[in-house]
């Protein structure tokens, strides 16, 4: 007897539907899984096996064959321990196929515990939307991934604690709950950050850089001493972003589900995403990849920050990778099978010490590096990479009088305000959810018309400096921000002069 039933794989971010077919045949008794399986789903054997014993079901003793098809897509996970399951018995003519419109209309996911119990998934949204998409009318799933189910509406969502609880349901001795996918009103859940600009005594200067890069989505490059406040500068940064709205929310929630991020108990990320990789992580953890790729930390900060602290210490090779996603804000993996595309709009944060011992034109303290080892740090950061970061700036040490202040800073909710202004001003421009720093070529000659005086002073500027025409272009972007700070329709040349401040204050740090 053979059976066949439907579950999915993801590949990327979506899910692909996988059909489960098995047979049991005559021979001496084996277990055999066919189909590009990986490790995790070869030792299912044992999980099934275990499950159904614990079920009141013994495996016959007959030859099984289960093939995953389509057979040249490779397979990963536990999540076809259920269907796996299901369809021996089925073939066993244990059970009957699922009945309210049969088996093609029910997708089955799931990992099996040895006594019978569903365990979650992954990607468990992506695969909600690959079953409304392709017309099926149940979704089977591990009772631990309803809610992120649920956010898909149009669907039967049976909700699954033990595999013996779905075997009477099949047999129609005892139902299984339903939960219709509902997609509820959205509304944006207010977050409590840890930090805040209140709190950081002095640095004006950075706190208005942030600022403008929070409201035109620009890249910074933060350079200072040590203890200056770097960090804390990056930390604080989310807290005056504008909260997702649903369509961020959902493409966000899709790749933490995949990643197996999601927030135990919660059905959506509703904060803005802050990734902050140790300065150790390999290529592969940074932009994603492996056999079966995955997202790495520039997919993982899709509509948020990445932090790149220490950003000297971190292997040029890796560094050289940001410059595609930097450019494009997506991730392109190719290998010998096909090529994968991962997006990666992200705001970039690099904080970085201006020399090997960090005091390199310190006002009080000394510094100790040779000038070969202060050239040699700062060119572990290529020109091309620095040339695709908007704001480079200087973060001073705190004087004295600064901390002892007990006058608290503007607060982020106060700053946040002024950037949710600004975005608005932008999503009426492009008519979607875009920032100035996505500006193509045909809208920067349509927003960024400058007057002579300003004309004149981004000219000295390219000639003074030696702009390239990326960076050329990414001046008029923060001079767009700026003005949009400021709710005017026309750049000014003070506007580009604030630009030009903001894009050249690491030129005093070459020896």
């Amino acid at each position: 007897m053979t059976s066949k039933l439907f579950s999915a794989a993801i590949v990327g971010l979506e899910a692909e539907p996988i059909e489960v077919e098995v047979d049991i045949g005559r021979g001496l008794p084996a277990f055999n899984i066919v189909g590009l399986p990986d490790e995790a789903i070869k030792e299912s054997k044992e999980r099934v096996r275990a499950a159904l014993k614990n079920s009141d079901h013994i495996l016959p003793a007959s030859r099984i064959t289960v093939n995953l098809a389509p057979a040249d897509l490779k397979k990963e996970g536990p999540a076809y321990d259920l269907p796996i399951a299901l369809g021996i018995l089925i073939a066993d003519q244990k059970i009957p196929n699922p009945p309210v419109g049969g088996r093609e209309k029910s997708l089955f996911v799931g990992e099996l515990s040895l006594d019978g119990r569903l365990r979650p998934i992954k990607g468990v949204l992506s695969i909600a939307l690959l079953a409304k998409k392709r017309c099926f009318q149940n979704l089977y799933l591990p009772a631990d991934n309803l809610l992120e189910a649920q956010v898909v509406g149009g669907l039967k969502i049976y909700p699954v604690t033990t595999i013996k609880d779905l075997i009477f349901h099949l047999k129609g001795e005892k139902q299984l709950k339903i939960a219709v996918g509902q997609k509820n009103s959205f509304i944006p859940k207010r977050i409590e950050y840890e930090f805040d600009f209140a709190d950081i005594k002095g640095q004006e200067q950075a706190k208005r850089a942030l600022e403008i890069a929070a409201a035109g989505g620009h890249n910074v490059l933060l350079t200072g001493p040590p203890g200056a406040g770097k960090t804390l500068l990056a930390r604080s940064f989310p807290s005056i972003l504008p909260a997702m709205i649903e369509e961020e929310v959902l493409e966000v929630t899709k790749i933490y589900s995949v990643a197996g991020l999601l927030p135990t108990k919660e059905q959506l990320v509703l904060e803005r995403p802050f990734r902050s990789p140790h300065h150790t992580a390999s290529y592969v953890a940074l932009v994603g990849g492996g056999n079966v790729p995955k997202p790495g930390e520039v997919t993982l900060a899709h509509k948020g920050v990445l932090f790149l602290d220490e950003l000297p210490e971190f292997p040029r090779s890796v560094l050289e990778a940001l410059r595609q996603p930097l450019e494009d804000q997506h991730i392109t993996i190719s290998r010998a099978a096909g090529s994968l595309h991962l997006p990666a709009q992200f705001i970039l944060i690099a904080a970085r010490n201006p020399c090997p011992c960090g005091y390199f034109n310190d006002p009080v303290k000394p510094c100790t590096c040779a000038p070969s080892q202060i050239l040699r740090y700062q060119k572990k950061i290529s020109g091309p990479l620095l040339d695709r970061i908007d704001l480079h700036i200087e973060v001073p040490p705190v004087k004295y009088e600064k901390l002892r202040q007990e006058q608290l800073a503007e607060e982020s909710k106060e700053v946040r305000k002024r950037v949710e202004k600004a975005r608005q001003i932008q999503l009426e421009r492009f008519d979607k959810t875009k920032t100035n720093s996505q500006m193509s070529n045909k809208e920067l000659k349509e927003h960024c018309r400058l007057d002579e005086q300003a004309e004149n002073l981004i000219k000295e500027a390219m000639i003074k400096f030696g702009l390239s025409a990326r960076a050329y272009s990414r001046l008029l972007k923060i001079a767009r921000t700026i003005a949009d700070l400021e709710g005017i329709t026309s750049i000014s040349s003070a506007h580009v002069a604030e630009a030009i401040q903001y894009r050249f204050p690491a030129q005093t740090f070459l020896v």
